[in-house]
């Protein structure tokens, strides 16, 4: 037996991935502005409908995240509604389940090296225990960008089968879809097709699925892309929560995943 739903709510506020979050109010408004500039760095890989104004962002991240309505509230602390970060995550573990049951292809990336790694690489091993496929291609393929340490050659590498993007002193954090790009350009040098399932975050999910893939990511209620990709049919599940706490702590969403599809084996589902 996996977690409770109501133990799920629990620990998502214990441990402020939800409920009053680090995230602090301006810094969402900053990122839902951008988003509505269309700053590539906040597009994620998407490419939303002209309609997308501050106003309709923080609406949309009011019904699907949680984030306090009022446009008039510009400082402070904002939140996430861990029953929203429930129910999402229901819709994720039902696609991951449906990835399990069907053996499928599966690729996974993250963004967030540091928090979400470790999660990906269990859902991975799950997924490789069910007789499916996790995708691993385009290792070494990179570019030039800009990073803390000024203008380094980043690489996509993979580790415990959860692609990342890496410069010289490891794994980093990115928004930029151009790893995924690179992974699926790869992919079709290789002949190979494209995966049946993208689970990742930031630019890896929204690059993915603007390429028209099925893509599952995390997000957090300063990045409003996924969500906006999620109302317009694009991206498949965003599930809302604060992506910054440490590793361990996701562990439990984990089982909660992990937890819903073997309950659908047991019922025969």
């Amino acid at each position: 037996m996996g977690p409770t739903r109501e133990e799920v709510v629990a620990h998502l506020l214990a441990t402020g991935m939800a409920g009053q979050v680090a995230t602090p109010r301006e810094n969402n408004l900053d990122h839902y502005q951008r988003l509505a500039y269309r700053d590539p760095d906040y597009m994620f890989g998407l490419n939303p409908g002209r309609g997308w104004d501050q106003d309709a962002i923080l609406e949309l991240m009011a019904q699907k995240v949680g984030v306090d309505p009022r446009a008039s509230f510009r400082h402070g602390v904002d939140t996430i509604d861990p029953e929203l970060t429930v129910a999402a995550l229901d819709r994720y573990a039902a696609r991951f389940d449906k990835a399990l049951r069907e053996k499928q292809r599966v690729l996974f990336a993250t963004g967030h090296p540091r928090t979400l790694a470790r999660l990906y690489q269990r859902l991975a091993a799950a997924l490789t225990e069910a007789g499916g496929t996790v995708v691993e291609v385009g290792a070494g393929s990179g570019y030039d960008g800009y990073t803390r340490h000024g203008w380094q050659r980043l690489e996509v590498d993979s580790f415990l089968g959860v692609a990342t993007l890496g410069d010289a002193g490891g794994s980093v954090h990115t928004h930029s879809d151009r790893p995924i790009r690179l992974v699926l350009a790869a992919l079709e040098q290789a002949g190979a097709a494209l995966p049946d399932l993208v689970v990742a975050d930031h630019g890896w999910c929204g690059g993915a699925a603007f390429a028209g893939i099925d893509a599952i990511g995390f997000a957090d209620c300063n990045d409003p892309a996924l969500f906006v990709g999620e109302e317009e049919g694009t991206v498949a599940v965003s599930v809302p929560l604060d992506d910054g706490v440490d590793a361990p702590e996701y562990d439990l969403l984990g089982a909660y995943i992990l937890a819903a599809s073997e309950n659908r084996m047991d019922f025969g589902l």
